[in-house]
């Protein structure tokens, strides 16, 4: 039984990386399936047993780039020397990585049109957006910045 789980894990991680890597260059709208398929060296069915939709695919895409993007962030965060000086240079580091590239297509260009701008949201609040509304309370906290609500203004960055 765990080698079938295994194979199974093995397949969801090539289908995953080679949409990675399709959406990222080519953007969801220029990728198709069979690319994905050929990319991944699985058939097609393959593909549709793991995930319904292109979209199913792009949405589990789209979560491990934000991950994997939070934890570059962190990363840079961590070596600040208070809070709010994290926070500007994680914030630095987000616009910077998704300006250009594969992670900027992924998450800026088509993160929103293709999951739809809540779907977009939700999921982004488990990464970068969800790190925001912490980082603020603790700057508040820590007396770096005065006291005020805290979602609108982690909804301004």
């Amino acid at each position: 039984m765990a080698k079938q789980a295994e194979r199974r894990a093995a397949t969801s991680e090539a289908i995953l990386t080679a949409a990675r890597r399709l959406f990222g260059t080519q953007g969801f709208a220029a990728t198709t399936m069979d690319e994905i398929a050929e990319g991944a060296s699985v058939a097609k069915g393959a593909v549709y047993h793991h995930f319904r939709t292109k979209e199913a695919v792009f949405e589990a895409v789209f979560d491990l780039v934000s991950r994997d993007l939070v934890a570059e962030i962190d990363s840079t965060a961590r070596v600040e020397k208070d809070v709010l000086a994290a926070m500007v240079a994680g914030t630095q580091h987000y616009f910077a990585a998704t300006a250009k590239g594969p992670t900027g297509q992924i998450i800026l260009r088509d993160g929103p049109a293709v999951l739809g701008w809540e779907r977009w949201r939700e999921i982004d609040a488990k990464h970068f957006g969800g790190k925001l509304p912490r980082a603020i309370a603790a700057a508040m906290e820590a007396g770096l910045i005065a006291r005020q609500p805290v979602e609108p203004l982690a909804r301004l960055a």
